[in-house]
């Protein structure tokens, strides 16, 4: 990231805690972002003081009357992060109890039926042609199963250069996704052949984006919301406004859940299956796929039990939470 211009006495341990974060591979941009503002404030307000203290914390943590909870957290720890990282380093300060903060609710997902998805996947491949986006009817049919079958989440198949997409193999290279990972998603043999089509039909850059506008640019994520928005209205599914879903994140919910169910009614042995899920979807901790389970377990009672009994373990407790 662009270097970041600290004012105050704790400049030298805001670079070494954001060289480290990076160092184990986060981004840490909003954060450095947010341990910048606090350099500033504290130089500008405390420019006597050495260390963070519950005085400082408590005109930072301050909730304004504009800001939502998740906000707060969010200006908050960064800073938790530095008290902790001073600590290590022998230096007193002000640990803030980010305990204490109020937590958003959480979304809860909308799970697609298969009767939804049917419905849905019409009218995307009745998309008919724009001379505004030329290839608008033959990119749709694509990005959104891609969305479904692979569990993508929205930014990913936007960001895909056609040197990401394995024709032959049938592989997608998704690169520099949550967390700065990068993992492979093998497609099936369908979609994989759709690709093929598709690659045949629009005249593609090797050093471009498989999904592009005319000037080569990536489709932006509110051009794709605006025709999901369309392709939901003229299938019948309601959509419930900001907040409500259904979101495009949801395809990736679906995706996971459907798999899970199909694993358990088949058989398979969660245990590892529940690995590989994790792996595909790009997930950095297993609680994050195993809420899924919670979901499945849920919404399908006919395969309840059959979790119960043997993969008691692996469901989380009411609460868990989304990777996304």
């Amino acid at each position: 990231m662009t270097e970041i211009m600290l004012k105050s006495v704790l400049a030298p341990y805001i670079t070494e805690l954001i060289a480290h974060k990076q160092a184990l591979g986060y981004k840490y941009i909003e954060q450095s972002r947010q341990l910048q503002k606090f350099d500033h404030f504290m130089a500008e307000q405390f420019p006597l003081e050495t260390t963070i203290t519950h005085e400082m914390m408590e005109i930072w943590s301050a909730k304004r009357p504009y800001e939502k909870e998740g906000t707060v957290r969010n200006r908050v720890t960064p800073i938790s992060h530095l008290t902790a990282y001073m600590q290590k380093m022998g230096i007193p300060a002000y640990e803030f109890p980010t305990d204490d903060l109020g937590k958003e609710l959480k979304y809860t997902p909308y799970i697609f039926s298969e009767d939804e998805l049917k419905r849905l996947f019409r009218q995307i491949d009745c998309c008919h042609y724009s001379p505004i986006v030329p290839y608008r009817h033959l990119i749709m049919p694509v990005l959104f199963r891609m969305f479904y079958c692979c569990g993508l989440r929205p930014g990913e198949p936007l960001r895909l250069k056609v040197s990401d997409v394995d024709l032959p193999s049938g592989v997608l290279i998704i690169r520099d996704s949550k967390y700065g990972n990068d993992r492979l998603a093998p497609m099936s043999e369908e979609l994989a052949e759709l690709c093929r089509e598709y690659a045949k039909a629009v005249p593609l850059s090797s050093e471009g984006y498989f999904f592009s506008k005319p000037d080569g640019e990536p489709i932006s994520t509110m051009n794709i919301f605006s025709n999901f928005r369309r392709f939901l209205y003229r299938a019948g599914i309601s959509y419930g406004g900001k907040g409500n879903g259904p979101r495009l994140y949801d395809f990736r919910h679906t995706f996971a859940v459907h798999c899970l169910k199909r694993f358990v009614e088949s058989g398979k042995n969660m245990n590892s299956y529940h690995q590989l899920l994790k792996t595909y979807m790009g997930h950095s901790f297993f609680k994050y796929t195993s809420y899924y389970l919670r979901m499945t377990k849920e919404m399908f009672p006919d395969i309840r039990q059959k979790l119960e009994d043997r993969y008691a373990g692996l469901i989380p407790a009411l609460g868990g939470e989304l990777d996304g």
